[in-house]
Protein backbone atom coordinates (compact mmCIF):
# COMPACT_ATOMS: atom_id res chain seq x y z
CA UNK A 1 0.00 0.00 0.00
CA UNK A 2 1.24 3.39 -1.09
CA UNK A 3 1.29 6.41 1.10
CA UNK A 4 -2.01 7.69 -0.91
CA UNK A 5 -3.55 4.62 -1.46
CA UNK A 6 -7.06 4.15 0.48
CA UNK A 7 -6.59 2.26 4.33
CA UNK A 8 -8.32 -0.84 3.46
CA UNK A 9 -10.19 -0.25 6.74
CA UNK A 10 -11.58 2.90 5.25
CA UNK A 11 -12.49 1.33 2.55
CA UNK A 12 -14.19 -1.43 3.93
CA UNK A 13 -15.93 0.75 6.48
CA UNK A 14 -17.32 2.66 3.17
CA UNK A 15 -18.69 -0.82 1.44
CA UNK A 16 -20.99 -1.35 5.10
CA UNK A 17 -22.47 2.63 4.67
CA UNK A 18 -23.78 1.92 1.50
CA UNK A 19 -26.92 0.08 2.28
CA UNK A 20 -28.02 2.86 4.45
CA UNK A 21 -26.78 5.45 2.52
CA UNK A 22 -29.43 4.47 -0.25
CA UNK A 23 -32.09 4.30 2.23
CA UNK A 24 -31.01 7.70 3.03
CA UNK A 25 -30.73 8.55 -0.61
CA UNK A 26 -34.30 7.27 -0.95
CA UNK A 27 -35.84 9.40 2.06
CA UNK A 28 -34.43 12.70 0.27
CA UNK A 29 -35.63 11.86 -3.13
CA UNK A 30 -39.22 11.04 -1.54
CA UNK A 31 -39.59 14.61 0.34
CA UNK A 32 -37.21 16.86 -1.59
CA UNK A 33 -36.55 20.43 -0.49
CA UNK A 34 -36.32 23.34 -2.80
CA UNK A 35 -33.81 25.80 -2.13
CA UNK A 36 -34.17 27.87 1.07
CA UNK A 37 -36.46 25.18 2.40
CA UNK A 38 -33.89 22.40 3.46
CA UNK A 39 -33.84 22.43 7.05
CA UNK A 40 -35.59 19.10 6.82
CA UNK A 41 -33.30 17.78 4.45
CA UNK A 42 -30.69 18.84 6.83
CA UNK A 43 -32.23 17.08 9.85
CA UNK A 44 -32.53 13.95 7.68
CA UNK A 45 -29.12 13.89 7.49
CA UNK A 46 -27.92 14.85 10.73
CA UNK A 47 -29.87 12.26 11.90
CA UNK A 48 -28.35 9.65 9.58
CA UNK A 49 -24.91 10.69 11.23
CA UNK A 50 -26.26 10.29 14.53
CA UNK A 51 -24.43 13.39 15.85
CA UNK A 52 -25.05 17.52 16.25
CA UNK A 53 -24.26 19.16 13.02
CA UNK A 54 -22.76 22.58 13.39
CA UNK A 55 -25.49 25.64 11.23
CA UNK A 56 -24.09 27.31 8.18
CA UNK A 57 -25.69 29.37 5.76
CA UNK A 58 -29.43 29.59 7.83
CA UNK A 59 -30.35 25.85 6.18
CA UNK A 60 -27.05 23.94 5.96
CA UNK A 61 -24.66 22.37 8.33
CA UNK A 62 -21.26 20.97 9.08
CA UNK A 63 -18.70 17.96 10.43
CA UNK A 64 -15.91 18.41 11.05
CA UNK A 65 -13.79 14.71 11.52
CA UNK A 66 -10.83 14.94 12.95
CA UNK A 67 -8.28 17.07 14.96
CA UNK A 68 -6.54 20.61 14.84
CA UNK A 69 -5.36 22.28 11.50
CA UNK A 70 -6.64 22.26 8.18
CA UNK A 71 -9.31 20.74 6.75
CA UNK A 72 -10.32 19.15 3.86
CA UNK A 73 -14.08 20.38 3.06
CA UNK A 74 -16.49 18.15 0.71
CA UNK A 75 -19.25 19.78 -0.24
CA UNK A 76 -23.08 18.30 -0.99
CA UNK A 77 -26.24 19.98 -1.97
CA UNK A 78 -29.02 19.87 -0.11
CA UNK A 79 -31.56 21.19 -2.45
CA UNK A 80 -33.98 19.84 -5.24
CA UNK A 81 -35.88 21.75 -8.02
CA UNK A 82 -39.19 23.00 -8.36
CA UNK A 83 -39.99 20.23 -10.93
CA UNK A 84 -42.73 17.80 -10.92
CA UNK A 85 -41.10 14.48 -10.62
CA UNK A 86 -41.76 11.87 -13.85
CA UNK A 87 -39.57 8.77 -13.00
CA UNK A 88 -41.99 6.06 -11.88
CA UNK A 89 -39.92 5.33 -9.11
CA UNK A 90 -41.29 3.46 -6.23
CA UNK A 91 -39.55 6.61 -3.88
CA UNK A 92 -40.78 9.46 -6.48
CA UNK A 93 -41.65 12.23 -5.10
CA UNK A 94 -45.49 13.29 -5.48
CA UNK A 95 -45.46 16.91 -5.00
CA UNK A 96 -43.93 20.10 -6.90
CA UNK A 97 -40.56 19.02 -6.58
CA UNK A 98 -38.03 16.45 -7.02
CA UNK A 99 -34.18 15.73 -6.79
CA UNK A 100 -33.51 15.65 -10.95
CA UNK A 101 -30.30 16.92 -10.28
CA UNK A 102 -28.99 14.26 -8.50
CA UNK A 103 -28.26 16.20 -5.35
CA UNK A 104 -29.94 13.49 -3.28
CA UNK A 105 -27.21 10.85 -4.13
CA UNK A 106 -24.42 13.45 -3.59
CA UNK A 107 -25.63 14.15 0.15
CA UNK A 108 -25.98 10.32 0.42
CA UNK A 109 -22.84 9.06 -0.43
CA UNK A 110 -20.79 12.20 1.56
CA UNK A 111 -23.32 11.05 4.68
CA UNK A 112 -21.55 7.39 4.04
CA UNK A 113 -17.77 8.62 4.16
CA UNK A 114 -18.55 10.78 6.90
CA UNK A 115 -20.09 7.81 8.78
CA UNK A 116 -17.21 5.35 7.43
CA UNK A 117 -14.52 7.85 8.39
CA UNK A 118 -16.29 8.37 11.95
CA UNK A 119 -16.45 4.62 12.39
CA UNK A 120 -12.93 3.78 11.69
CA UNK A 121 -11.06 7.04 13.26
CA UNK A 122 -10.16 9.98 12.00
CA UNK A 123 -6.32 9.47 12.08
CA UNK A 124 -6.78 7.29 9.02
CA UNK A 125 -6.96 10.60 6.97
CA UNK A 126 -4.24 12.63 6.41
CA UNK A 127 -6.04 15.79 7.26
CA UNK A 128 -9.09 16.15 8.71
CA UNK A 129 -12.70 16.14 7.24
CA UNK A 130 -15.26 18.99 6.65
CA UNK A 131 -18.52 17.64 5.56
CA UNK A 132 -20.77 20.61 4.09
CA UNK A 133 -24.26 20.31 3.71
CA UNK A 134 -24.64 23.32 1.47
CA UNK A 135 -28.08 24.65 0.31
CA UNK A 136 -29.52 26.81 -2.07
CA UNK A 137 -27.00 25.68 -5.06
CA UNK A 138 -29.76 26.01 -7.27
CA UNK A 139 -31.09 29.62 -6.88
CA UNK A 140 -29.82 32.70 -5.45
CA UNK A 141 -28.70 33.96 -3.00
CA UNK A 142 -26.05 31.59 -3.49
CA UNK A 143 -25.45 28.77 -0.51
CA UNK A 144 -21.74 28.20 -1.56
CA UNK A 145 -21.34 31.73 -1.29
CA UNK A 146 -22.74 32.13 2.34
CA UNK A 147 -20.61 29.47 3.71
CA UNK A 148 -17.32 30.58 2.05
CA UNK A 149 -18.49 34.03 3.53
CA UNK A 150 -19.20 33.03 7.11
CA UNK A 151 -17.08 32.49 10.11
CA UNK A 152 -18.02 29.23 11.20
CA UNK A 153 -16.55 27.77 8.05
CA UNK A 154 -13.44 29.57 7.97
CA UNK A 155 -12.66 28.77 11.54
CA UNK A 156 -12.10 25.04 10.06
CA UNK A 157 -8.80 26.71 8.28
CA UNK A 158 -10.51 24.86 5.37
CA UNK A 159 -7.30 23.88 3.16
CA UNK A 160 -8.97 22.49 -0.57
CA UNK A 161 -12.73 21.66 -1.16
CA UNK A 162 -13.62 18.60 -2.96
CA UNK A 163 -17.10 18.55 -4.90
CA UNK A 164 -18.76 15.57 -7.17
CA UNK A 165 -21.31 15.61 -9.81
CA UNK A 166 -23.43 12.95 -11.36
CA UNK A 167 -23.18 13.47 -15.18
CA UNK A 168 -25.28 11.72 -17.63
CA UNK A 169 -23.07 12.68 -20.54
CA UNK A 170 -20.69 10.59 -19.42
CA UNK A 171 -21.08 6.78 -19.44
CA UNK A 172 -21.72 4.86 -16.00
CA UNK A 173 -18.39 3.73 -14.79
CA UNK A 174 -16.51 6.81 -15.55
CA UNK A 175 -15.12 9.32 -13.60
CA UNK A 176 -13.67 13.08 -14.81
CA UNK A 177 -11.12 14.49 -13.24
CA UNK A 178 -9.24 17.73 -15.34
CA UNK A 179 -7.75 20.72 -14.17
CA UNK A 180 -9.05 24.04 -15.23
CA UNK A 181 -12.20 25.50 -16.23
CA UNK A 182 -14.97 22.17 -16.02
CA UNK A 183 -18.17 24.31 -15.57
CA UNK A 184 -19.11 27.66 -17.21
CA UNK A 185 -19.96 30.80 -15.58
CA UNK A 186 -23.82 31.82 -15.63
CA UNK A 187 -25.57 35.39 -15.81
CA UNK A 188 -29.16 36.10 -16.06
CA UNK A 189 -29.69 38.73 -18.91
CA UNK A 190 -32.78 40.70 -18.61
CA UNK A 191 -33.57 42.54 -21.85
CA UNK A 192 -36.43 45.41 -22.54
CA UNK A 193 -37.15 46.81 -25.98
CA UNK A 194 -39.25 49.66 -26.11
CA UNK A 195 -41.24 50.96 -29.13
CA UNK A 196 -44.58 53.28 -29.65
CA UNK A 197 -47.41 51.02 -29.47
CA UNK A 198 -50.41 51.01 -31.89
CA UNK A 199 -52.50 49.40 -34.21
CA UNK A 200 -51.04 46.12 -35.79
CA UNK A 201 -52.93 47.46 -39.56
CA UNK A 202 -50.76 50.94 -39.25
CA UNK A 203 -47.42 49.47 -38.20
CA UNK A 204 -46.17 53.00 -39.81
CA UNK A 205 -47.18 54.77 -36.81
CA UNK A 206 -45.92 52.53 -34.97
CA UNK A 207 -42.13 51.72 -33.73
CA UNK A 208 -42.64 47.80 -33.19
CA UNK A 209 -40.49 46.55 -30.19
CA UNK A 210 -41.67 43.24 -31.22
CA UNK A 211 -40.02 43.00 -34.29
CA UNK A 212 -36.95 44.77 -32.96
CA UNK A 213 -36.65 42.39 -29.83
CA UNK A 214 -36.67 39.30 -32.03
CA UNK A 215 -34.21 40.82 -34.53
CA UNK A 216 -32.03 41.24 -31.17
CA UNK A 217 -32.45 37.24 -30.01
CA UNK A 218 -31.17 36.48 -33.27
CA UNK A 219 -28.36 39.09 -33.44
CA UNK A 220 -27.32 38.27 -30.24
CA UNK A 221 -26.10 34.43 -31.52
CA UNK A 222 -23.55 36.06 -33.66
CA UNK A 223 -21.33 36.76 -29.98
CA UNK A 224 -20.34 33.60 -29.61
CA UNK A 225 -19.51 32.83 -33.39
CA UNK A 226 -18.07 36.25 -34.44
CA UNK A 227 -16.79 37.71 -31.17
CA UNK A 228 -15.73 34.74 -29.22
CA UNK A 229 -12.35 33.37 -30.02
CA UNK A 230 -13.45 29.84 -31.66
CA UNK A 231 -11.13 27.66 -29.23
CA UNK A 232 -13.38 29.46 -26.41
CA UNK A 233 -16.49 28.41 -25.14
CA UNK A 234 -19.43 30.39 -24.60
CA UNK A 235 -23.14 30.38 -24.91
CA UNK A 236 -25.89 32.49 -24.84
CA UNK A 237 -29.53 31.55 -24.89
CA UNK A 238 -32.65 33.17 -24.46
CA UNK A 239 -35.21 31.10 -22.82
CA UNK A 240 -38.53 33.58 -21.84
CA UNK A 241 -39.51 36.14 -24.34
CA UNK A 242 -42.77 38.61 -23.40
CA UNK A 243 -44.74 41.42 -25.25
CA UNK A 244 -48.49 42.70 -25.66
CA UNK A 245 -51.67 41.45 -25.18
CA UNK A 246 -54.29 41.29 -28.02
CA UNK A 247 -53.09 39.99 -31.35
CA UNK A 248 -53.76 43.14 -33.17
CA UNK A 249 -52.05 45.43 -30.94
CA UNK A 250 -47.83 46.80 -31.41
CA UNK A 251 -47.26 46.71 -27.66
CA UNK A 252 -45.06 49.31 -26.16
CA UNK A 253 -42.55 47.37 -24.70
CA UNK A 254 -41.02 43.75 -25.39
CA UNK A 255 -38.79 41.91 -23.01
CA UNK A 256 -36.43 38.67 -22.97
CA UNK A 257 -34.72 36.67 -20.34
CA UNK A 258 -31.85 34.33 -20.69
CA UNK A 259 -28.03 33.51 -19.68
CA UNK A 260 -24.47 34.29 -21.07
CA UNK A 261 -22.37 31.77 -20.00
CA UNK A 262 -18.27 31.49 -20.65
CA UNK A 263 -15.98 28.65 -20.11
CA UNK A 264 -12.76 29.88 -20.71
CA UNK A 265 -14.19 32.76 -23.04
CA UNK A 266 -14.22 35.65 -21.90
CA UNK A 267 -16.83 36.70 -19.04
CA UNK A 268 -17.08 40.03 -19.28
CA UNK A 269 -16.39 40.49 -23.11
CA UNK A 270 -19.68 38.69 -24.45
CA UNK A 271 -21.84 40.66 -21.95
CA UNK A 272 -20.46 43.79 -23.29
CA UNK A 273 -20.95 42.58 -26.66
CA UNK A 274 -24.96 41.55 -26.06
CA UNK A 275 -25.03 44.52 -24.67
CA UNK A 276 -24.07 46.45 -28.00
CA UNK A 277 -26.40 43.90 -30.03
CA UNK A 278 -29.11 44.79 -27.67
CA UNK A 279 -29.04 48.55 -28.03
CA UNK A 280 -27.94 49.23 -31.35
CA UNK A 281 -30.41 46.45 -32.88
CA UNK A 282 -33.14 48.31 -31.08
CA UNK A 283 -32.26 51.22 -32.63
CA UNK A 284 -31.81 50.16 -35.94
CA UNK A 285 -35.78 49.58 -35.28
CA UNK A 286 -36.46 52.63 -33.92
CA UNK A 287 -36.59 51.63 -30.64
CA UNK A 288 -34.56 51.91 -27.16
CA UNK A 289 -33.21 48.96 -25.65
CA UNK A 290 -31.29 48.24 -22.31
CA UNK A 291 -30.02 45.00 -20.42
CA UNK A 292 -29.27 44.54 -17.22
CA UNK A 293 -26.93 42.18 -15.86
CA UNK A 294 -27.67 39.93 -12.25
CA UNK A 295 -24.67 37.70 -11.89
CA UNK A 296 -24.62 34.90 -10.64
CA UNK A 297 -21.60 32.01 -10.89
CA UNK A 298 -18.34 32.62 -12.20
CA UNK A 299 -16.75 29.62 -13.82
CA UNK A 300 -15.88 26.10 -11.81
CA UNK A 301 -11.85 26.09 -12.35
CA UNK A 302 -10.22 22.74 -11.08
CA UNK A 303 -7.15 23.52 -9.06
CA UNK A 304 -3.75 22.81 -11.35
CA UNK A 305 -2.13 20.90 -8.79
CA UNK A 306 -4.49 19.30 -6.74
CA UNK A 307 -6.52 17.87 -10.04
CA UNK A 308 -3.29 15.94 -11.32
CA UNK A 309 -3.08 14.37 -7.98
CA UNK A 310 -6.84 13.17 -7.44
CA UNK A 311 -6.22 11.94 -11.06
CA UNK A 312 -3.37 9.91 -10.16
CA UNK A 313 -5.18 8.59 -6.75
CA UNK A 314 -8.08 7.48 -9.10
CA UNK A 315 -6.48 4.95 -10.89
CA UNK A 316 -5.46 6.36 -14.64
CA UNK A 317 -4.68 9.12 -16.65
CA UNK A 318 -7.07 9.03 -19.50
CA UNK A 319 -10.21 7.00 -20.25
CA UNK A 320 -9.73 3.13 -21.01
CA UNK A 321 -7.83 3.12 -17.83
CA UNK A 322 -8.91 1.60 -14.58
CA UNK A 323 -9.27 3.72 -11.94
CA UNK A 324 -10.28 3.16 -8.62
CA UNK A 325 -13.11 0.83 -7.13
CA UNK A 326 -14.14 -0.22 -10.34
CA UNK A 327 -14.33 3.37 -12.46
CA UNK A 328 -12.21 4.28 -15.17
CA UNK A 329 -10.56 7.74 -15.80
CA UNK A 330 -11.93 10.78 -18.20
CA UNK A 331 -9.26 14.10 -18.45
CA UNK A 332 -11.23 15.31 -20.96
CA UNK A 333 -14.88 16.31 -20.01
CA UNK A 334 -16.03 19.66 -19.27
CA UNK A 335 -19.80 21.28 -20.32
CA UNK A 336 -21.37 25.11 -20.25
CA UNK A 337 -23.52 23.84 -17.33
CA UNK A 338 -22.94 26.23 -13.92
CA UNK A 339 -22.51 25.67 -10.04
CA UNK A 340 -22.37 27.37 -7.48
CA UNK A 341 -19.47 25.15 -6.00
CA UNK A 342 -17.40 27.74 -8.11
CA UNK A 343 -17.24 30.39 -5.02
CA UNK A 344 -15.15 28.07 -3.41
CA UNK A 345 -12.26 29.03 -5.22
CA UNK A 346 -13.72 32.38 -6.86
CA UNK A 347 -11.35 34.53 -4.62
CA UNK A 348 -11.74 38.42 -5.80
CA UNK A 349 -14.99 37.33 -7.21
CA UNK A 350 -17.24 36.05 -3.76
CA UNK A 351 -19.56 38.06 -2.79
CA UNK A 352 -17.68 40.86 -0.47
CA UNK A 353 -19.79 40.46 2.66
CA UNK A 354 -21.97 37.73 3.76
CA UNK A 355 -25.12 38.08 5.57
CA UNK A 356 -23.35 37.72 9.66
CA UNK A 357 -21.37 40.32 8.37
CA UNK A 358 -18.20 38.70 8.09
CA UNK A 359 -15.70 39.22 4.70
CA UNK A 360 -14.92 36.79 1.54
CA UNK A 361 -11.76 38.83 0.54
CA UNK A 362 -8.99 36.71 0.02
CA UNK A 363 -10.54 33.67 0.10
CA UNK A 364 -9.08 31.41 -2.48
CA UNK A 365 -8.44 27.89 -1.97
CA UNK A 366 -7.51 24.75 -4.43
CA UNK A 367 -10.96 23.57 -5.38
CA UNK A 368 -11.72 20.35 -7.41
CA UNK A 369 -15.12 18.49 -9.08
CA UNK A 370 -15.43 15.45 -9.81
CA UNK A 371 -17.68 14.14 -12.64
CA UNK A 372 -19.44 10.23 -11.96
CA UNK A 373 -20.92 9.44 -14.99
CA UNK A 374 -24.62 7.75 -15.12
CA UNK A 375 -25.19 7.01 -18.38
CA UNK A 376 -25.53 3.62 -20.16
CA UNK A 377 -22.55 2.71 -21.70
CA UNK A 378 -24.30 0.83 -24.38
CA UNK A 379 -26.82 3.86 -25.58
CA UNK A 380 -25.99 6.71 -27.27
CA UNK A 381 -25.32 9.80 -24.93
CA UNK A 382 -27.77 12.45 -24.65
CA UNK A 383 -30.31 9.83 -25.89
CA UNK A 384 -31.94 9.71 -22.34
CA UNK A 385 -33.53 12.54 -19.60
CA UNK A 386 -30.53 14.58 -19.01
CA UNK A 387 -30.06 17.38 -15.81
CA UNK A 388 -33.34 18.71 -14.56
CA UNK A 389 -35.11 16.49 -17.10
CA UNK A 390 -38.39 15.31 -15.03
CA UNK A 391 -37.59 11.88 -15.32
CA UNK A 392 -34.07 12.03 -14.56
CA UNK A 393 -32.70 9.79 -11.34
CA UNK A 394 -29.57 7.98 -11.27
CA UNK A 395 -29.66 4.43 -10.35
CA UNK A 396 -29.38 3.82 -6.31
CA UNK A 397 -25.70 2.27 -7.17
CA UNK A 398 -24.44 5.68 -7.70
CA UNK A 399 -24.24 6.32 -4.31
CA UNK A 400 -21.45 3.89 -3.71
CA UNK A 401 -19.92 4.83 -6.71
CA UNK A 402 -19.74 8.65 -6.19
CA UNK A 403 -19.11 8.19 -2.68
CA UNK A 404 -16.10 6.00 -3.73
CA UNK A 405 -14.56 8.44 -5.50
CA UNK A 406 -14.42 10.90 -2.78
CA UNK A 407 -12.96 9.12 -0.45
CA UNK A 408 -10.29 8.39 -3.00
CA UNK A 409 -10.36 12.34 -3.78
CA UNK A 410 -10.11 13.05 0.31
CA UNK A 411 -6.91 10.81 0.75
CA UNK A 412 -5.00 12.37 -2.29
CA UNK A 413 -6.27 16.10 -1.27
CA UNK A 414 -5.19 15.54 2.25
CA UNK A 415 -1.57 13.98 1.41
CA UNK A 416 -1.23 16.86 -1.13
CA UNK A 417 -2.09 19.75 1.31
CA UNK A 418 -0.46 18.60 4.22
CA UNK A 419 2.65 18.55 2.93
CA UNK A 420 5.35 21.05 3.89
CA UNK A 421 5.93 22.43 0.75
CA UNK A 422 2.30 22.78 -0.85
CA UNK A 423 0.08 23.68 2.27
CA UNK A 424 -1.61 27.06 1.36
CA UNK A 425 -1.40 29.50 4.19
CA UNK A 426 -4.77 29.59 6.50
CA UNK A 427 -6.78 32.00 3.93
CA UNK A 428 -9.12 33.75 6.54
CA UNK A 429 -5.79 35.53 7.40
CA UNK A 430 -4.81 37.30 4.44
CA UNK A 431 -7.17 39.79 3.19
CA UNK A 432 -6.27 40.77 -0.71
Amino acid sequence: MTARTVPPALAAALEAELDAAVELRQVLHREPRVSGDEADSRDAVAAALGVPLEPVADTGAMLRLGGPGPAVAVRAELDALPVVEQTGLPFAATGPAAHVCGHDVHVAALVALARAVAATGPELLPAPLLAVFQPREEKAPSGAADVVASAAFRAHTPAAVLGVHVQPELPRGVVSARPGPVNASADEIEIAVHGRAGHGGYPHRTRDPVLALAQVVVSIQHVVSRRVNPLEAGVVTIGQMTAGSAPNVVPAEATARGTVRALDADRDGILAAVRDVVEHTAAAHGCTGEMRVVPNEPAVVNDDRLTPAIAAALGGRRRGERAVAGLTLDTLFRSCGADDFSHYAAGEDAPPVAPDGSSSAGLRLPAMMLFVGTADPDAVLGSAPGLHHPAFSPDDAMVGEVARALLAAVVAAGHELTAPSTLPDAPAQEPR
